[in-house]
């Protein structure tokens, strides 16, 4: 009999046990009845051959893309940083190339064909429904950095931990032939007079936020997500949680001393906040008119986007403040330092900031050259000496 009341039960409850496959499985119904009892055992026993076939799935060397997208989202996906954007990747290769398809058909063709069917997608409307804009939304394509991020790399990793680590069988692709070339992140420094206008439109909360950008280098997360229990004003430096959930130390300048110090007591765990403008009690959101809160993704990006064109700074995003950041002390240091301050584990990434380095070379070289055209013409007409 599957469902049981056990003689030593005190609780008076039925236990389930039965055979599956070869597999055991038991436990309490947490019912008093046995109708219910068989109720609950009918769903467990459901949920165990959904199990096995799933094991069983999972370990089918002919398997399918679904089974190789769920699997991948198991072991690695869902602890992955963004696992959100992971998601709507499996999500996507799986609506692409229908969950029944097996790894092994996936080849060099349909990764050429799904490439180009990502390539053609527009990126997705940020504009709110219902709304009215005053002028027509410009529709843009996803970039190839997008296609390479979100379809190409991920399906990239599925078939290739299919193949090495779940023996499935797949077929062999040439990847550098899918990878669209992606054109070189630029370096846009912020001159101190674009810096000055931007800061002078951004209210407060805001304005403390970007400068310490300016001057620290730090991602926009790192800054959101920077909290009074990793601030030393003892040692004269804070921690800040990057990429990966990995830490760096940076010491404090004078002056992020004092806009640190500045910021004690609006509030008790995050650094940096601003001061809500008018009372809001919708849905999740409770905000005091005059109340200090903070900072965040959507506020500091919206800020960011009106104060920028009101300051008459042309092409200028949040991102280059890091990159206004580095360039300033690596005129004043050495890529090593700057590799330390942004938290680069490669020093080949830190090399895009060498222009810097250039440009110190190009200044030297003009000051070298002679003052005057009357001076070039001395040294020029000088006889020489047999």
């Amino acid at each position: 009999m599957s469902v049981f009341r056990r003689a030593d039960s005190k609780d008076g409850l039925y236990s389930y046990d039965f055979q599956l496959q070869g597999r055991r499985f038991s436990g309490s119904t947490g019912c008093t009845s046995k109708r219910e009892a068989k109720q609950v055992e009918t769903i467990k026993r459901a949920e165990a051959k959904a199990v096995l076939d799933v094991e069983k799935a999972f370990s089918d060397p002919n398997m399918t893309v679904a089974i190789a997208a769920s699997r991948y989202w198991e072991e690695v996906g869902q602890h992955h940083e963004n696992w959100k954007n992971t998601e709507w990747s499996m999500a996507w290769l799986v609506s692409h190339f229908g969950q029944d398809t097996l790894l092994q058909a996936i080849d060099d063709e349909k990764v050429t064909t799904m490439v180009a069917k990502r390539r053609g997608e527009f990126v997705p409307s940020q504009r709110k429904p219902g709304r009215k804009y005053k002028t027509p939304e410009v529709k843009k394509r996803v970039s190839a950095a997008t296609v390479n991020r979100t379809v190409t790399q991920p399906l990239r990793e599925v078939i290739i931990r299919a193949g090495a680590l779940w023996g499935a069988r797949t077929a062999t692709i040439d990847w550098s032939k899918h990878l669209l070339p992606e054109p070189k992140e630029r370096v846009r420094e912020a001159s101190s007079g674009e810096e000055a206008a931007i800061m002078a439109e951004l209210a407060r909360g805001y304005e403390v936020a970007v400068e310490f950008a300016f001057i620290n280098g730090c991602r926009r997360m790192e800054i959101l997500g920077l909290e009074w229990s990793r601030v030393d004003f003892f040692g004269r430096q804070f921690t800040v949680i990057g990429k990966g959930k990995k830490s760096r130390v940076i010491p404090m300048t004078k002056r992020t001393f004092e806009i640190l110090w500045a910021q004690q007591n609006y509030h008790a765990e995050k650094v940096f906040t601003y001061i809500a403008a008018r009372t809001v009690k919708t849905g999740d959101r409770r905000l005091i008119k005059g109340n200090p809160y903070p900072l965040t993704e959507s506020g500091l990006k919206t800020a960011m986007r009106r104060a920028v064109p009101k300051a008459g700074v042309k092409n200028f995003h949040f991102h280059d403040t890091r990159h206004t950041a580095a360039t300033r002390v690596l005129r004043n240091s050495n890529l090593k330092v700057v590799q330390q301050l942004l938290g680069h584990e490669d020093i080949k990434t830190t090399t895009k900031y060498a222009h810097a380095m250039m440009d110190d070379v190009l200044n030297a070289m003009e000051a070298a050259k002679p003052k005057n055209a009357e001076e070039a013409y001395t040294h020029a007409s000088k006889p020489v000496r047999s």
